[in-house]
Protein backbone atom coordinates (compact mmCIF):
# COMPACT_ATOMS: atom_id res chain seq x y z
CA UNK A 1 0.00 0.00 0.00
CA UNK A 2 1.31 3.90 -0.79
CA UNK A 3 2.01 5.84 2.22
CA UNK A 4 -0.12 8.66 3.16
CA UNK A 5 1.08 12.13 2.21
CA UNK A 6 4.11 13.27 4.51
CA UNK A 7 1.96 16.26 6.16
CA UNK A 8 0.14 13.52 8.16
CA UNK A 9 3.31 12.62 10.33
CA UNK A 10 4.03 16.30 11.03
CA UNK A 11 0.44 17.37 12.22
CA UNK A 12 -0.29 16.83 15.42
CA UNK A 13 -3.99 16.78 16.97
CA UNK A 14 -5.49 18.35 20.50
CA UNK A 15 -4.58 17.39 24.13
CA UNK A 16 -7.73 18.64 25.06
CA UNK A 17 -9.84 16.49 23.04
CA UNK A 18 -7.54 13.27 23.89
CA UNK A 19 -8.42 13.89 27.90
CA UNK A 20 -11.70 14.53 26.34
CA UNK A 21 -11.97 10.95 24.75
CA UNK A 22 -10.57 9.41 28.09
CA UNK A 23 -13.29 11.28 30.24
CA UNK A 24 -15.98 10.07 27.82
CA UNK A 25 -14.69 6.29 28.46
CA UNK A 26 -14.72 6.51 31.87
CA UNK A 27 -18.34 7.90 31.96
CA UNK A 28 -19.75 4.96 29.74
CA UNK A 29 -18.05 3.03 32.43
CA UNK A 30 -20.13 4.49 35.29
CA UNK A 31 -17.88 7.19 36.63
CA UNK A 32 -18.65 10.52 37.50
CA UNK A 33 -16.19 13.03 35.62
CA UNK A 34 -16.32 16.97 36.16
CA UNK A 35 -15.63 18.17 32.80
CA UNK A 36 -13.03 20.75 32.48
CA UNK A 37 -10.80 20.14 29.88
CA UNK A 38 -12.83 21.95 26.57
CA UNK A 39 -12.87 25.45 26.22
CA UNK A 40 -16.96 25.20 25.98
CA UNK A 41 -18.76 27.55 27.34
CA UNK A 42 -21.57 26.04 29.75
CA UNK A 43 -24.50 28.28 27.84
CA UNK A 44 -26.57 28.14 25.08
CA UNK A 45 -27.48 30.90 22.40
CA UNK A 46 -30.00 33.43 23.50
CA UNK A 47 -33.57 32.36 22.00
CA UNK A 48 -33.75 35.24 19.42
CA UNK A 49 -30.93 33.74 17.77
CA UNK A 50 -32.07 30.09 17.54
CA UNK A 51 -35.74 32.04 16.55
CA UNK A 52 -33.66 33.84 13.61
CA UNK A 53 -32.43 30.55 12.49
CA UNK A 54 -35.54 28.97 12.70
CA UNK A 55 -37.20 31.56 10.69
CA UNK A 56 -34.34 31.48 7.91
CA UNK A 57 -35.14 27.89 7.28
CA UNK A 58 -38.67 28.25 6.70
CA UNK A 59 -38.19 31.13 4.42
CA UNK A 60 -35.96 28.59 2.22
CA UNK A 61 -32.93 29.86 3.49
CA UNK A 62 -31.08 26.92 2.66
CA UNK A 63 -29.43 27.08 -0.52
CA UNK A 64 -26.36 27.74 -2.07
CA UNK A 65 -24.93 31.58 -0.82
CA UNK A 66 -22.37 34.01 -1.80
CA UNK A 67 -18.62 32.69 -1.27
CA UNK A 68 -17.37 35.32 1.17
CA UNK A 69 -21.00 35.41 3.50
CA UNK A 70 -24.40 36.43 3.19
CA UNK A 71 -24.00 40.58 2.37
CA UNK A 72 -26.28 40.88 5.58
CA UNK A 73 -24.07 39.21 7.95
CA UNK A 74 -20.68 40.92 6.55
CA UNK A 75 -22.90 44.25 7.22
CA UNK A 76 -24.00 43.37 10.99
CA UNK A 77 -20.09 42.17 11.29
CA UNK A 78 -18.69 45.55 10.24
CA UNK A 79 -20.81 47.64 12.56
CA UNK A 80 -19.62 44.80 15.33
CA UNK A 81 -16.26 45.09 15.01
CA UNK A 82 -17.01 48.75 14.81
CA UNK A 83 -19.05 48.78 18.11
CA UNK A 84 -16.87 46.49 20.39
CA UNK A 85 -12.76 46.79 19.81
CA UNK A 86 -12.91 50.31 17.33
CA UNK A 87 -12.06 47.63 13.99
CA UNK A 88 -12.86 49.91 10.57
CA UNK A 89 -13.49 47.44 7.50
CA UNK A 90 -15.58 47.16 5.00
CA UNK A 91 -17.60 44.07 4.06
CA UNK A 92 -15.49 43.21 1.52
CA UNK A 93 -12.80 42.47 3.65
CA UNK A 94 -15.07 40.19 5.82
CA UNK A 95 -14.99 35.83 4.97
CA UNK A 96 -17.56 33.44 6.56
CA UNK A 97 -16.01 30.32 7.31
CA UNK A 98 -17.17 27.51 8.99
CA UNK A 99 -15.90 27.50 12.15
CA UNK A 100 -12.41 29.25 13.48
CA UNK A 101 -10.06 26.61 12.87
CA UNK A 102 -10.55 26.34 9.43
CA UNK A 103 -10.62 30.05 9.13
CA UNK A 104 -6.87 29.58 10.32
CA UNK A 105 -6.06 27.15 8.21
CA UNK A 106 -7.34 28.68 5.27
CA UNK A 107 -5.56 32.18 6.21
CA UNK A 108 -2.39 30.20 6.69
CA UNK A 109 -2.60 28.55 3.44
CA UNK A 110 -3.16 31.37 1.58
CA UNK A 111 0.48 33.29 3.58
CA UNK A 112 2.68 30.21 3.95
CA UNK A 113 4.95 29.00 1.48
CA UNK A 114 7.44 25.23 2.33
CA UNK A 115 10.22 27.06 4.26
CA UNK A 116 8.35 29.61 5.45
CA UNK A 117 8.68 30.74 8.94
CA UNK A 118 5.90 31.51 11.58
CA UNK A 119 6.71 32.97 14.83
CA UNK A 120 3.54 31.79 17.39
CA UNK A 121 3.00 31.78 21.03
CA UNK A 122 3.82 29.37 23.38
CA UNK A 123 2.46 28.10 25.20
CA UNK A 124 -0.33 28.31 22.34
CA UNK A 125 -3.40 27.12 21.05
CA UNK A 126 -1.76 23.63 19.42
CA UNK A 127 -2.93 24.31 15.68
CA UNK A 128 -0.75 27.01 15.00
CA UNK A 129 2.44 25.00 14.62
CA UNK A 130 0.34 21.53 13.73
CA UNK A 131 -1.02 23.89 10.55
CA UNK A 132 2.57 25.53 9.69
CA UNK A 133 3.83 22.12 10.54
CA UNK A 134 1.50 20.28 7.54
CA UNK A 135 1.57 23.40 4.88
CA UNK A 136 5.66 22.54 4.83
CA UNK A 137 6.48 25.83 6.91
CA UNK A 138 8.42 26.30 9.98
CA UNK A 139 6.35 27.10 13.13
CA UNK A 140 8.88 29.48 15.66
CA UNK A 141 7.89 29.57 18.95
CA UNK A 142 8.04 32.55 21.49
CA UNK A 143 8.08 31.82 24.60
CA UNK A 144 5.16 33.73 27.17
CA UNK A 145 7.17 32.90 30.83
CA UNK A 146 5.88 33.80 34.02
CA UNK A 147 8.85 35.71 34.56
CA UNK A 148 7.46 38.44 31.91
CA UNK A 149 4.23 38.21 32.82
CA UNK A 150 2.86 35.96 30.03
CA UNK A 151 3.96 38.72 27.74
CA UNK A 152 5.08 37.91 24.65
CA UNK A 153 8.95 39.46 24.77
CA UNK A 154 9.58 42.06 21.94
CA UNK A 155 13.19 41.75 22.08
CA UNK A 156 13.38 38.05 22.16
CA UNK A 157 10.65 37.93 18.94
CA UNK A 158 12.96 40.40 17.22
CA UNK A 159 15.96 37.92 17.86
CA UNK A 160 14.26 34.89 16.29
CA UNK A 161 12.93 37.04 13.07
CA UNK A 162 15.08 35.62 10.10
CA UNK A 163 14.86 36.34 6.45
CA UNK A 164 12.25 33.19 5.70
CA UNK A 165 10.47 34.75 8.93
CA UNK A 166 6.93 35.79 7.03
CA UNK A 167 4.17 35.63 9.33
CA UNK A 168 3.46 36.46 13.20
CA UNK A 169 0.46 35.21 15.30
CA UNK A 170 -1.00 36.81 18.22
CA UNK A 171 -3.24 35.77 20.73
CA UNK A 172 -4.87 38.19 23.21
CA UNK A 173 -6.61 37.08 25.48
CA UNK A 174 -4.48 33.90 25.29
CA UNK A 175 -5.33 30.73 25.29
CA UNK A 176 -4.35 28.32 28.02
CA UNK A 177 -3.02 31.37 29.30
CA UNK A 178 -6.29 34.43 29.72
CA UNK A 179 -3.26 36.86 28.83
CA UNK A 180 -4.40 39.96 27.94
CA UNK A 181 -1.33 41.66 26.08
CA UNK A 182 -0.53 44.74 26.84
CA UNK A 183 -1.08 48.14 24.85
CA UNK A 184 2.93 48.84 25.25
CA UNK A 185 3.89 45.39 24.42
CA UNK A 186 1.46 45.24 21.27
CA UNK A 187 2.33 48.56 20.03
CA UNK A 188 6.12 47.09 20.01
CA UNK A 189 4.78 43.88 18.11
CA UNK A 190 3.07 46.37 15.34
CA UNK A 191 6.29 48.18 15.06
CA UNK A 192 8.94 44.96 14.77
CA UNK A 193 6.30 43.75 12.18
CA UNK A 194 6.18 46.80 9.58
CA UNK A 195 10.21 47.07 9.92
CA UNK A 196 10.49 43.36 9.11
CA UNK A 197 7.54 43.39 6.70
CA UNK A 198 5.32 40.71 8.46
CA UNK A 199 1.97 39.67 7.85
CA UNK A 200 0.59 39.00 11.23
CA UNK A 201 -2.45 36.22 12.04
CA UNK A 202 -4.42 37.76 14.73
CA UNK A 203 -6.50 35.86 16.78
CA UNK A 204 -9.37 37.44 18.38
CA UNK A 205 -11.44 34.81 19.40
CA UNK A 206 -11.55 35.42 22.80
CA UNK A 207 -11.71 39.45 22.21
CA UNK A 208 -15.33 39.96 24.56
CA UNK A 209 -14.13 37.80 27.14
CA UNK A 210 -11.71 40.42 28.81
CA UNK A 211 -12.23 41.20 32.90
CA UNK A 212 -10.90 44.49 33.11
CA UNK A 213 -9.99 47.50 30.76
CA UNK A 214 -11.31 47.77 27.03
CA UNK A 215 -9.88 45.45 24.40
CA UNK A 216 -7.45 46.91 21.50
CA UNK A 217 -6.80 45.22 18.70
CA UNK A 218 -3.68 44.77 16.44
CA UNK A 219 -5.35 46.26 13.60
CA UNK A 220 -5.39 49.28 15.73
CA UNK A 221 -1.50 50.38 15.38
CA UNK A 222 -0.06 52.69 12.69
CA UNK A 223 0.56 50.44 9.86
CA UNK A 224 -1.10 47.23 10.76
CA UNK A 225 -4.40 47.11 8.51
CA UNK A 226 -2.63 46.44 5.08
CA UNK A 227 -0.76 43.69 7.40
CA UNK A 228 -3.14 42.02 9.93
CA UNK A 229 -5.20 39.62 9.37
CA UNK A 230 -8.10 38.88 12.23
CA UNK A 231 -9.22 35.19 13.32
CA UNK A 232 -12.26 35.54 14.98
CA UNK A 233 -15.98 33.75 16.00
CA UNK A 234 -19.04 33.14 17.42
CA UNK A 235 -18.13 30.10 19.61
CA UNK A 236 -16.53 31.79 22.41
CA UNK A 237 -18.32 34.91 22.61
CA UNK A 238 -21.66 33.82 21.92
CA UNK A 239 -21.87 30.21 23.31
CA UNK A 240 -22.47 28.59 19.56
CA UNK A 241 -19.63 25.75 19.64
CA UNK A 242 -21.47 23.95 17.45
CA UNK A 243 -22.98 25.98 15.15
CA UNK A 244 -19.11 26.25 13.56
CA UNK A 245 -19.32 29.99 12.53
CA UNK A 246 -16.01 31.76 12.27
CA UNK A 247 -14.70 34.41 10.03
CA UNK A 248 -11.47 36.05 9.06
CA UNK A 249 -10.92 40.03 8.18
CA UNK A 250 -8.42 40.42 5.56
CA UNK A 251 -6.43 43.03 3.60
CA UNK A 252 -8.52 43.44 0.54
CA UNK A 253 -5.28 42.14 -1.76
CA UNK A 254 -5.68 38.90 0.43
CA UNK A 255 -9.43 38.56 0.37
CA UNK A 256 -9.34 37.13 -4.20
CA UNK A 257 -6.53 34.39 -2.13
CA UNK A 258 -8.95 32.91 0.54
CA UNK A 259 -12.54 33.03 -1.38
CA UNK A 260 -10.54 30.84 -4.19
CA UNK A 261 -9.38 28.58 -1.31
CA UNK A 262 -13.67 28.63 -0.34
CA UNK A 263 -14.48 28.01 -3.95
CA UNK A 264 -11.95 25.00 -3.46
CA UNK A 265 -13.16 23.74 0.07
CA UNK A 266 -16.56 24.13 1.34
CA UNK A 267 -18.09 26.38 -1.40
CA UNK A 268 -20.26 28.45 1.40
CA UNK A 269 -21.39 28.22 5.27
CA UNK A 270 -24.67 27.40 5.72
CA UNK A 271 -27.45 30.27 4.56
CA UNK A 272 -29.64 29.90 7.76
CA UNK A 273 -26.61 29.72 10.44
CA UNK A 274 -25.68 33.39 9.24
CA UNK A 275 -29.33 34.52 9.91
CA UNK A 276 -28.97 33.24 13.11
CA UNK A 277 -25.19 34.75 13.33
CA UNK A 278 -26.44 38.22 12.66
CA UNK A 279 -29.01 38.11 15.31
CA UNK A 280 -26.51 36.90 18.09
CA UNK A 281 -24.42 40.53 16.41
CA UNK A 282 -27.14 42.48 17.92
CA UNK A 283 -27.72 40.36 21.04
CA UNK A 284 -30.43 42.46 22.10
CA UNK A 285 -30.81 40.63 24.96
CA UNK A 286 -27.55 41.50 26.16
CA UNK A 287 -26.72 37.33 26.93
CA UNK A 288 -22.71 38.36 26.43
CA UNK A 289 -22.57 40.69 29.11
CA UNK A 290 -24.39 38.28 31.37
CA UNK A 291 -22.26 35.70 30.32
CA UNK A 292 -19.29 37.86 31.00
CA UNK A 293 -20.46 38.91 34.75
CA UNK A 294 -20.85 34.74 35.61
CA UNK A 295 -17.46 34.34 34.06
CA UNK A 296 -16.08 36.71 35.73
CA UNK A 297 -17.38 35.59 39.44
CA UNK A 298 -16.70 31.99 38.50
CA UNK A 299 -12.65 33.02 37.81
CA UNK A 300 -12.99 35.05 41.31
CA UNK A 301 -13.90 31.78 43.43
CA UNK A 302 -12.03 28.98 40.87
CA UNK A 303 -8.77 31.01 41.31
CA UNK A 304 -8.99 31.02 44.81
CA UNK A 305 -10.12 27.52 45.57
CA UNK A 306 -7.35 26.45 43.28
CA UNK A 307 -4.90 28.17 45.54
CA UNK A 308 -5.93 26.51 48.23
CA UNK A 309 -5.09 22.82 47.00
CA UNK A 310 -1.28 22.15 48.04
CA UNK A 311 1.04 22.99 45.39
CA UNK A 312 -0.86 24.93 43.29
CA UNK A 313 -0.33 28.79 42.22
CA UNK A 314 -2.98 30.42 40.19
CA UNK A 315 -2.64 33.94 39.05
CA UNK A 316 -6.23 35.35 38.08
CA UNK A 317 -6.04 35.35 34.10
CA UNK A 318 -7.51 38.80 32.25
CA UNK A 319 -9.73 37.34 29.78
CA UNK A 320 -11.10 34.21 28.31
CA UNK A 321 -11.97 31.63 30.78
CA UNK A 322 -8.91 29.36 31.89
CA UNK A 323 -7.23 28.71 34.76
CA UNK A 324 -3.39 28.48 34.20
CA UNK A 325 -2.00 26.63 37.06
CA UNK A 326 1.77 26.30 37.74
CA UNK A 327 1.95 23.13 39.86
CA UNK A 328 5.77 22.81 39.95
CA UNK A 329 5.76 22.85 43.68
CA UNK A 330 3.42 19.52 43.25
CA UNK A 331 7.01 17.49 42.47
CA UNK A 332 5.15 15.86 40.11
CA UNK A 333 4.64 16.15 36.43
CA UNK A 334 1.36 17.77 35.22
CA UNK A 335 0.97 14.76 33.05
CA UNK A 336 0.63 12.61 36.19
CA UNK A 337 -1.22 15.15 37.81
CA UNK A 338 -3.92 15.18 35.33
CA UNK A 339 -3.92 11.22 35.32
CA UNK A 340 -4.29 11.09 39.20
CA UNK A 341 -7.17 14.05 38.74
CA UNK A 342 -9.04 11.96 35.66
CA UNK A 343 -8.60 8.58 36.78
CA UNK A 344 -9.10 8.85 40.62
CA UNK A 345 -11.14 12.49 41.18
CA UNK A 346 -13.25 12.16 38.15
CA UNK A 347 -12.28 15.82 36.88
CA UNK A 348 -10.42 16.04 33.54
CA UNK A 349 -7.99 18.84 32.81
CA UNK A 350 -4.94 19.58 30.30
CA UNK A 351 -1.39 18.82 31.03
CA UNK A 352 0.31 21.95 29.82
CA UNK A 353 2.42 20.44 27.78
CA UNK A 354 -0.40 19.99 25.09
CA UNK A 355 0.18 24.07 24.78
CA UNK A 356 3.71 23.83 23.83
CA UNK A 357 7.26 23.09 25.85
CA UNK A 358 6.60 26.60 27.73
CA UNK A 359 3.64 24.77 29.31
CA UNK A 360 5.30 21.71 30.59
CA UNK A 361 4.93 22.36 35.03
CA UNK A 362 0.97 23.98 33.78
CA UNK A 363 -2.10 22.37 34.00
CA UNK A 364 -5.15 24.06 32.10
CA UNK A 365 -8.84 24.03 33.83
CA UNK A 366 -11.75 25.66 32.09
CA UNK A 367 -13.87 27.45 34.45
CA UNK A 368 -17.10 27.30 31.59
CA UNK A 369 -19.12 25.15 34.14
CA UNK A 370 -21.35 26.19 37.11
CA UNK A 371 -19.48 27.99 40.43
CA UNK A 372 -21.62 24.50 41.85
CA UNK A 373 -19.57 22.27 39.49
CA UNK A 374 -16.04 24.26 40.24
CA UNK A 375 -16.41 24.16 44.06
CA UNK A 376 -17.13 19.68 43.15
CA UNK A 377 -13.71 19.96 41.08
CA UNK A 378 -11.91 21.47 43.67
CA UNK A 379 -13.08 19.15 46.60
CA UNK A 380 -12.13 16.14 44.53
CA UNK A 381 -9.04 17.07 44.14
CA UNK A 382 -8.32 18.15 47.80
CA UNK A 383 -9.22 14.50 47.92
CA UNK A 384 -6.45 12.98 46.09
CA UNK A 385 -4.08 15.83 46.63
CA UNK A 386 -2.33 13.63 49.45
CA UNK A 387 -0.75 11.50 46.64
CA UNK A 388 1.66 15.13 46.13
CA UNK A 389 0.84 16.87 49.62
CA UNK A 390 3.23 14.59 51.90
CA UNK A 391 5.82 15.49 48.76
CA UNK A 392 5.81 18.86 49.80
CA UNK A 393 5.87 18.71 53.51
CA UNK A 394 8.41 15.85 53.49
CA UNK A 395 10.49 18.52 51.16
CA UNK A 396 10.04 20.81 53.81
CA UNK A 397 11.82 19.38 56.28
Amino acid sequence: MRPLASRMSVMSGEGALSVFARAKELERAGRSIIHLELGEPDFHPASSVNGALKRALDEGKDRYCPVPGVPALRDALVAYLRDTRNVNVAPQNIVIAPGCKIALFMAMMALIDPGDEVLYPDPGFPGYASITLGLGGVPVPFELSARNNLQPDPDAIVAKIRPRTKVLITNSPGNPTGTVYRDEVQRQLAELAVKHDLLVLSDEIYARIIYDGTYKSMTSYPGMEERTLIIDGFSKSFAMTGWRLGYTVAPLRIVPALEMLVMNTYTCVAEFTQYGAIEALRDREGATPRMLCEFSRRREQFVRDLNSIPGFRCVPPEGAFYAWVDITETGQSAEELCRIMLEEAGVAAIPGAAFGLGGRNYVRFSFASSTAILHEAVERILRVSSTWHRAIAGSSM
